[in-house]
């Protein structure tokens, strides 16, 4: 098969397996679910930088809980199969679309429900939403790169930790300063500026991802 034939079918594939179990997106569900209504229990009414910070907390956990199953869950004997059936750049493409497909519906979901119990201080909905659909975007490469890193060592859950913090850090610090502005209602082309640097990073990410992957996938 050819690299686009691969990646299909191991999307194809995480679709599939995804849905017979369904456990893994639920447990994230009943997580974003529980967090927001245990937030709002303790605050009831919050301000608009702090709904703000908040959800992107919540939606951080969540992708961390998501994505960190694209590599460590997987045992040995499935990562076999995957070396003799695929090549290395369309598992780690396969793995990068999936996530993102997944972290977009759990995002949209999230904001509905999070919209919904605390009230909405939203200037601009359509450019929020908008910056939300990003943030996921660049959780989901960024957390399926260095899921496939820490998949290679003995104690991965600390080391995706570790590896993920100075990525996360500045990621996190553009996504809260786009989306304030669209709380705030201002002008879309003020933030045109980080949007660009999301868009830079997940192609550095990506990038990165497709020339040290096929390294790690030997060991």
């Amino acid at each position: 098969m050819n690299l686009l034939n691969q990646v299909k079918f191991l999307i194809r594939k995480e679709i599939v397996l995804e849905w017979r179990s369904k456990y893994a997106f639920n447990g994230i569900l009943l997580y974003v679910v529980s967090t927001v209504f245990v937030c709002f229990l303790a605050f009831k009414s919050i301000q608009p930088i702090t709904w703000n910070a908040l959800f992107w907390i919540i939606m951080l956990f969540a992708s961390v809980n998501a994505i960190t199953k694209s590599f460590v869950q997987e045992n040995r004997g499935r990562q076999l199969y995957y070396y003799t059936i695929a090549s290395p750049q369309a598992i780690i493409i396969s793995k990068i679309i999936y996530n993102i497909l997944l972290m977009l519906l759990l995002s949209v979901i999230a904001l509905a429900f999070y919209s919904l119990v605390f009230k909405n201080p939203v200037g601009d909905p359509l450019f929020y939403f908008i910056s939300v659909l990003l943030g996921s975007i660049s959780f989901a490469t960024v957390f399926t790169m260095i899921s496939g890193i820490a998949s290679k060592a003995h104690n991965s859950g600390a080391l995706m930790a570790i590896l993920s913090f100075p990525v996360i850090i500045p990621l996190l610090i553009v996504l809260i300063k786009l989306s304030k502005n669209a709380m705030d209602g201002l002008d879309r082309s003020v933030s045109m500026d980080e949007i660009g640097v999301l868009g830079g990073i997940n192609v550095i990410v990506i990038a990165v991802s497709l020339i040290l992957f096929p390294y790690l996938w030997r060991e």
